[in-house]
């Protein structure tokens, strides 16, 4: 298992896109927004005391915190990978001293971000110093904490650096195992505080995964997203397609004179489309073959997939199968979002 997984994203939580903003937006609000000492305030008719919280907002508004932390190649990206799917906002190599202003902006942003994971690691050992006050200022606000920490052996460590041809962080001049002795005593303190150790010598990427949602997701299953995308096979294979579908093998309505100038979304050619022999039966198929496929991508911990529906220009056969078929995954509880690549090139 290396630190990354390649995981396609038909549509991306907007945390994955924000990480670097509101990490800098707290840091401007440092020094701006201190919790001020008061008996209490009156906020939406309850008393809020601004001793736990921040000035003006309510208990009940401070977000939930997990903190991912652990050794340089046991899986940390993964783990934040999985948070990030199942739905929390996720910031990568946040300083320490920031985490309070984070769970501040977070408690500020009116439910928006009711969960958030901050991966900490020795890549901000400047800051590593700081994060036990920041853990006992997040206690006296009463946040909700919890640290996961990824363990891992030597030997499991050693193959992982030497498989991508990097160095660990901390070996300087010296070996990789160097490096690894020094980051385990940096890390010793903080895997005895950790709420959730998991060793992933033995794990991949697919088994880390399903180890973070048994303890995150709750009794949710994993959420699916698809994206249905029409295309022409004259202008090339979708690059990011997981599941392809050939739909050349139905008739084509462009030799329909009063069809050929609509699209797959006008009525009349997609009535002319599922009128064709196998046209229905093809739907009603492959829709049971995407049932089969999506309860193994969950079980894989695989969350988002591109089906591509072809005919020869993308234009009539393709875009009207799409449109059922995004239909019925839809009806079945799968978020779906549908693309017509090329409707319009010709």
């Amino acid at each position: 298992m290396t630190e990354r997984d390649a995981d396609h994203t038909a549509r991306r939580d907007p945390a994955s896109g924000q990480t670097q903003g509101p990490a800098g937006a707290a840091h401007n609000e440092a020094g701006q927004d201190q919790p001020q000492q008061a008996e209490a305030v009156q906020e939406n008719g309850a008393e809020v005391s601004t001793d736990a919280t921040p000035a003006g907002v309510p208990e009940a508004a401070i977000p939930e915190l997990v903190i991912i932390s652990g050794m340089s190649g046991a899986g940390r990206s993964t783990a934040a990978k999985c948070l990030e799917d199942l739905g929390w906002f996720v910031v990568d190599n946040l300083p320490p001293a920031l985490i309070p202003t984070m769970v501040e902006l977070g408690a500020r942003s009116q439910g928006n971000v009711a969960r958030i994971a901050v991966v900490v690691d020795v890549r901000g050992r400047r800051f590593f110093d700081n994060l036990r006050e920041s853990l006992a200022d997040l206690d006296s606000r009463g946040v909700t904490r919890r640290i996961v920490f990824l363990e891992s052996s030597d030997d499991a460590l050693v193959r992982r650096f030497e498989s991508v041809r990097r160095p660990h962080p901390l070996q300087g001049d010296g070996r990789i195992v160097d490096g690894i002795a020094a980051e385990r005593e940096l890390l010793r303190e903080l895997r005895g505080d950790a709420d959730l150790v998991i060793d992933t010598s033995s794990l991949n990427v697919h088994e880390l995964r399903a180890k973070m949602d048994a303890q995150f997701a709750g009794d949710e299953e994993p959420e699916l997203r698809a994206t249905v995308m029409s295309f022409g096979f004259k202008y090339g294979l979708p690059v990011d397609a997981d599941l392809v579908a050939d739909m050349r093998f139905l008739p084509n309505p462009h030799w329909v004179p009063e069809l050929r100038p609509y699209t797959g979304l006008n009525e009349e050619v997609s009535a002319y489309v599922f009128n064709q022999p196998g046209a229905k039966e093809f739907l009603d198929r492959y829709a049971e073959l995407l049932r089969l496929i999506a309860t193994g991508y969950r079980r894989e911990g695989k969350r988002y997939v591109t089906i591509a529906i072809g005919c020869t220009g993308g234009k009539h056969r393709s875009v009207a199968v799409s449109e059922k078929l995004a239909a019925r995954l839809a009806a079945e509880g799968v978020e779906t979002v549908v693309v017509h690549r090329d409707m319009g090139r010709e």
